[in-house]
């Protein structure tokens, strides 16, 4: 069993990585790259993660997002066009056309707003529920894998530590 002081002493990528700049352009202060190089290689390994667990439902990283945030909206699971918009971050354009492919799946559907004849509203199907909630389940699993050699302790400060960093970023 490896101790707090053994996993010190471990190197691990970024350390090489470091330890090359640091040779090569000793001119350079490198220590951010100790945490964001970190961050920036998790985030790849828990794109792979997410990747796999919506797989095994046939689900795109973007079709997750979309039924994600209508499952979150609650009963009776429903947001306009803009709200999505708003909430992925991306143009009207796109989201027009990912809803078209989500509906066509038939895990959305769309139905006039109540008085406006002009607007729409979108709406998880039952499938869509269905779907989004066991993807949501197998993410979480594959998540918590990855979180597996923290303490409880250490997830909530680097959740902390992490909300600070991302915050100045948010809208």
């Amino acid at each position: 069993m490896s101790t707090p002081e053994d996993e010190q002493d471990e190197q691990d990528e970024v350390d090489r990585i470091v330890e090359a700049w640091q040779r090569e352009r000793g001119d350079l202060e490198v220590t951010p790259l100790h945490v964001l190089s970190r961050v920036s290689r998790l985030a790849r390994h828990l794109d792979l993660a997410r990747g796999s667990a919506f797989a095994q439902h046939r689900l795109e990283g973007w079709e997750f997002d979309v039924l994600s945030a209508l499952r979150r909206a609650g009963a009776p699971y429903e947001l306009s066009p803009g709200q999505l918009v708003k909430q992925m971050l991306v143009t009207s354009g796109t989201m027009t056309n990912r809803v078209d492919r989500l509906e066509r799946r038939g895990l959305v559907h769309r139905k006039p707003r109540p008085g406006d004849r002009r607007g729409v509203i979108v709406g998880l199907t039952q499938e869509g529920r269905k779907v989004v909630d066991s993807a949501m389940a197998d993410l979480l699993d594959r998540e918590r894998e990855l979180l597996a050699e923290l303490p409880e302790r250490e997830r909530r400060q680097l959740a902390e530590l992490l909300r600070r960093l991302l915050l100045p970023f948010e809208p």
